[in-house]
């Protein structure tokens, strides 16, 4: 069996007419798509609030900049890691596919439930609360004195992202298109926004030149840049399509640092925006920062368009989210006997249609969780960002394993500076697996640690493996070169 992209024009465009227990990935995303869909996973509501935190975190202009620009400079680096593993091992199951080959069968079973129990569901369902959150407040929804609008627009989210999403990879991609341009022209408006007021009369809170502030604690710096690439994060989601990619070769490269460096530009933009509408002071006060900068320049009615900008950089996210995460489960399907209904490939729409639907699914019981529990259900999601960052890393050290382990494998792409910049990568996720752990730890949720919830998912893992291994293999892995 031949990697989609290694097949003739011909059998890739006969791909409709192969049945759905044969059909695999077949390569049609462009660069431009791929571009749009790792830009529109990066940037969420996180660039409309953590600028004020890194504002108050750095203390002054340059070192708020500066945390930016190294957060820019960083994902970088881990964009090159990953285009080295992706064009070498191009899969549709992405970091799952790298870790089976790097750490074995069990390893990555774990990280494809802990992608599906809380990484990527989790991520769809608060992404639905926080656009269901925005549109309300743009168009309120009441049941008697009862608000049911962020649960029920939140819902509606992820309904019809579904039945976009089932139609094919071209409806999805093209939805994905709209999705970003309407969010990056939303960011370049607040740009517009602080241009204005530089134009015009200074407002009181603009910034003002003031004395040099010293630099900010080696600490203070260091949660900074927690926010700050927790922001610039989503990126390594490129290689769930590195299957569909066409000249994948070339393009994961592209797609990978182009993306990077357009977010990176777009965050430099809209902080300078803050700084220059708000002040640095008043960037650190604000808890509503594009919101308070367009009310300033526009008024009230500012508020209400950066509801509605907020909402849809909600809605590209979940768009987004739903198409590579789905192909993790597709992974699993094709390894686990017990799971070989979520192998499923729709030749026809370019899907991974059963894989899908139960993502999805779990994504609606989770929001129906949420408006149940209330905060409870967010706090528990964010509490497991440990187990992110830990499969995070090895993700990063499968590049070691695998080339000490594989040598002769083809890599189109290599890592300049090899072993210096996956050693910075690497170093950067474990600062970020130990930041998470300790603000984990310092908190609770129903009267326990909230460690334990991290823990509680892979020991569930842990339990379903167990199951699991009880059973013959699976699918063989399809050959990654002809």
């Amino acid at each position: 069996m031949e990697h989609p992209t290694t097949r003739p024009a011909a059998a890739q465009a006969a791909s409709a007419a192969v049945p759905l227990a044969e059909a695999q990935p077949a390569a049609v995303l462009g660069l431009r798509e791929a571009m749009l869909l790792i830009v529109g996973v990066v940037i969420g509501a996180g660039i409309f609030k953590a600028p004020s935190m890194v504002a108050g975190m750095t203390g002054s202009a340059p070192w708020m900049f500066g945390a930016w620009l190294l957060g820019g400079l960083i994902s970088l680096v881990g964009a090159l890691c990953y285009a080295e593993l992706a064009t070498a091992y191009p899969s549709a199951g992405g970091d799952y596919h790298f870790l089976r080959r790097a750490y074995g069968r069990s390893v990555a079973f774990l990280f494809g439930w802990a992608r599906f129990s809380v990484i990527t569901t989790g991520s769809i369902a608060l992404l639905a609360f926080v656009f269901g959150d925005y549109l309300h407040q743009a168009v309120p929804l009441y049941m008697g004195q009862t608000a049911v609008g962020p649960a029920a627009y939140a819902l509606a989210a992820i309904v019809v992202l579904w039945w976009v999403n089932s139609r094919g990879i071209r409806a999805g991609a093209s939805t994905q298109s709209w999705l970003t341009g309407v969010e990056v022209a939303g960011l370049l408006l607040i740009v517009v926004a602080a241009l204005w007021l530089v134009s015009g009369p200074a407002p009181a809170t603009a910034a003002a030149p003031a004395a040099p502030a010293p630099a900010p604690g080696l600490a203070s710096f260091g949660l900074a840049m927690v926010f700050v690439l927790l922001t610039f994060g989503g990126w390594n989601e490129a290689a769930y399509i590195s299957a569909e990619l066409k000249d994948e070769r070339r393009n994961m490269v592209r797609a990978l640092v182009f993306s990077i460096l357009l977010i990176t530009l777009l965050y430099l933009l809209v902080t300078w925006a803050y700084w220059r509408g708000l002040g640095l002071q008043g960037m650190a006060k604000s808890e509503a920062l594009a919101a308070d900068l367009m009310r300033v320049a526009f008024g009230p009615a500012g508020e209400k368009v950066i509801a509605v900008l907020v909402a849809v950089a909600a809605l590209t996210s979940i768009n987004a989210t739903m198409i590579v995460g789905a192909r993790t489960n597709y992974a699993l399907g094709r390894d686990w006997p017990v799971l070989q209904k979520l192998a499923l490939w729709d030749g026809r729409r370019g899907t991974p249609a059963n894989a899908m639907h139960v993502q999805n699914i779990a994504a609606l019981l989770l929001v129906g969780l949420g408006a149940w529990t209330g905060s409870g259900f967010r706090s528990m999601v964010e509490f497991t960002a440990p187990v992110f960052w830990f499969f995070f890393l090895l993700a990063g050290l499968s590049l070691f394993v695998l080339r000490a382990r594989e040598p002769d494998t083809e890599r189109p792409f290599k890592v300049p500076l090899y072993p210096l910049l996956p050693v910075v990568f690497c170093a950067t996720c474990a600062y970020m697996l130990w930041s998470s752990l300790s603000y984990v730890y310092s908190q609770s949720l129903g009267g326990l640690n909230a460690a334990w919830i991290g823990v509680a998912v892979l020991a569930l893992g842990c339990v379903l493996l167990l199951v699991m291994r009880s059973r013959p293999a699976g699918l063989a892995p399809t050959p990654l070169r002809p």
